[in-house]
């Protein structure tokens, strides 16, 4: 019990000083390596002597020399100094071209087109080694859970208020406006609010039964309903689907513009007064000070960043 006793009382420091002591063979000499005064470091040798049950270093002519159990106990002393640096180093610091650390994010996948794209390429091209686990925001997923839980790094969307109890990073805001076929009515001669609400819209798939979207939240708020007559859980292939029909796919402009060039379809504004889709970035309290987690979000801002439109900027401004 007394062993016990003394062992839990054993930090850091005292190895430290036994490790100089050792080292040294002489306590006056370690007193001025490890800046401590004389008669400390002989207090703390004196505590050693009395956990290992030997002098552990004794007087031999006109020095100091270590015992045989002192001997023994010098290179396992080193192996904990090295192993707590290192622990404490991997802590504070993070080399993204050598780690092999895994990034976990979740993301909607109408943010933009090229984003998770060039955020992969981004993460890719300066950490080769790291692993990318990229996790759809869907009903299964309880983001909040996730980033607790250290599941996910980061999540990043839309919210028309983010949750208060994580960190955030806005990311930047877009313009609400609707996608139509060039052979759409709308886009040789326009809508009003009458005409938009009785279009057939598509829309994504609810996250959960009852749910409804940034889009359709705002039109409840105003007492509107639009016409949804098709859903997709899958956000990209929803221009492909208005180009080919009638649909109506309303969601941010910087979403809707990256398809002008490769389907026949038209950006058209709302008839209906929308606030701006704001993008943000997610993360917990628990990954707040990690070098790594710091590193991926400033990823992410950096790509999110460079996708967007001057003119979106300057209306945001």
């Amino acid at each position: 019990m007394k062993y016990a006793s003394m062992f839990d009382k054993i930090d850091l420091h005292l190895i430290r000083v036994l490790h100089t002591v050792l080292t040294e063979r002489s306590v006056s000499r370690a007193a001025l390596k490890l800046g401590m005064y004389q008669p400390a470091v002989s207090a703390a040798l004196k505590r050693l002597r009395e956990l290992a049950g030997d002098p552990l270093l004794v007087r031999s002519g006109s020095g100091m020399v270590p015992t045989v159990a002192a001997l023994r106990m010098v290179e396992p002393a080193a192996e904990i100094l090295r192993s707590a640096e290192t622990l404490f180093a991997q802590a504070r610091s993070f080399d993204p071209a050598t780690t092999h650390h895994t990034f976990s994010l979740a993301a909607s996948d109408y943010l933009d087109p090229l984003f998770l794209p060039q955020l992969v390429t981004q993460i890719k091209s300066q950490s080769p080694n790291s692993h990318i686990e990229i996790h759809p925001l869907s009903a299964d997923g309880d983001y909040r859970n996730h980033l607790a839980q250290g599941h996910y790094d980061v999540v990043i969307g839309n919210w028309p208020k983010p949750p208060d109890d994580l960190h955030l990073g806005r990311l930047f805001g877009d313009e609400v406006v609707s996608l139509v076929s060039m052979q759409h009515p709308a886009a040789r001669r326009g809508w009003d609010i009458e005409a938009w609400l009785a279009a057939e819209h598509i829309a994504p798939t609810p996250t959960h039964p009852g749910a409804r979207g940034f889009i359709d939240d705002h039109l409840a708020s105003q007492g509107l309903v639009r016409h949804i007559s098709a859903r997709c859980p899958h956000f990209g292939l929803i221009p492909a689907m208005v180009a080919g029909s009638l649909l109506v796919l309303t969601t941010g402009r910087q979403y809707c513009e990256r398809f002008t060039t490769t389907f026949p379809v038209k950006v058209l504004s709302c008839p209906v007064p929308f606030p701006r889709m704001m993008y943000y970035q997610l993360w917990h309290e628990r990954t707040h000070a990690s070098a790594a987690g710091r590193w991926l979000r400033e990823q992410v801002k950096t790509v999110a960043a460079s996708l967007r439109r001057p003119e979106a900027d300057a209306a945001a401004a």
